[in-house]
């Protein structure tokens, strides 16, 4: 066999043309990203406000539990501060440090309110609340006690208190319960009531009570009945035709006639007592005038006794005379 012919070498690639000025763009390039990292750098660091003016505040903890540097503090759900430094005190408290910016820095007031709360979900948050906002501004600086509003604290106290509530429900369930007797005893009586006359033999306590009480309504209907055949029998006899009321009527107007012929015979009487009262008047002048006679006649007798008695004293021997008044 004839050995394969050799095949032909390939030729080299050609070199690429060499870039010109490499270096210099190189290290345009280079200078192009140190300046877009130091703009980044720049733009995250005026987007955290480390060049914008701010307040410092201080908030005065037991303990710090769940707050970190970075944490914002809320107003109306919208992050006024930012914790920038978590302190220990000397006293043994936690000192949480916030810068709150210039410009929102005039919702914080003297009075206001500031709290640490903690939830079963979620994380911690700061917030604050300014009832007063005509009160003065808050200064730079000022320390404040923070309230805290712990949910886990809640939870050994809701333990005890569902711990609780399960050992009463055993013993409201336990065969030996009040509430087991009464159970029964309800159902017996639902057993009552399902048989004849149930709700009565329930409320008067036996089936011989209750059939003396039906016995005694019926006594009852049957006196009612009888009472009202006897107020019809009534009705007729004073209402009817020939009731006692026309009856009545007839002597209410014969009395009325005597009534009237009462009045007349009054008014009589009355002309008759006036005249009366008249002859009376003229009686006691005519009474009056016969005093004074009489008394005058008294008079004239006295003088004329004096008289008689003068004579008998100086004539002695004269017979005694007897004088006889009217």
């Amino acid at each position: 066999m004839n050995p394969p012919a050799e095949s032909p070498s390939p030729m080299p690639p050609e070199a690429p043309p060499p870039v010109p000025h490499l270096a210099l763009k190189a290290t345009l390039l280079l200078l192009f990203m140190l300046l877009l990292l130091a703009g980044s750098t720049l733009y995250l660091l005026y987007a955290r406000g480390v060049f914008e003016r701010t307040q410092r505040l201080v908030l005065v903890a037991d303990d710090s539990e769940g707050v970190v540097v970075g944490m914002d503090m809320s107003f109306s759900g919208f992050p006024i501060g930012r914790v920038r430094r978590i302190e220990l005190a000397e006293d043994g408290k936690a000192r949480i440090l916030i810068d709150v910016p210039r410009q929102d820095a005039r919702w914080l007031r003297q009075s206001s309110v500031f709290t640490l709360e903690r939830s079963l979900v979620g994380g911690t948050r700061l917030r604050a609340f300014s009832g007063m906002l005509q009160d003065k501004p808050l200064e730079d600086g000022a320390e404040r006690t923070v309230l805290r509003g712990d949910a886990s604290e809640e939870v050994p106290r809701l333990l005890a208190s569902v711990r609780e509530l399960v050992q009463n429900l055993q013993a409201l369930t336990a065969p030996d319960a009040a509430l087991a007797a009464s159970l029964g005893h309800l159902q017996s009586t639902t057993a009552r009531l399902a048989g004849p006359q149930g709700a009565l033999q329930v409320l008067t306590g036996s089936e011989a009570e209750a059939r003396k009480f039906i016995e005694a309504l019926d006594r009852a209907n049957a006196l009612l009945t009888r009472m009202d055949g006897l107020a019809a029998k009534a009705d007729a006899q004073v209402f009817g035709p020939e009731g006692a009321m026309r009856d009545a009527q007839a002597t209410l107007r014969q009395l009325n006639a005597l009534l009237a012929e009462a009045r007349g015979s009054l008014k009589r009487f009355d002309a008759l007592l006036q005249e009366a009262q008249g002859i009376a008047a003229n009686t006691r002048e005519a009474t009056t005038d016969l005093g004074d006679l009489r008394a005058d006649v008294e008079s004239s007798l006295r003088k004329l006794e004096q008289l008689v008695n003068e004579i008998n004293r100086k004539w002695p021997f004269a017979r005694e005379r007897e004088l006889k008044l009217p």
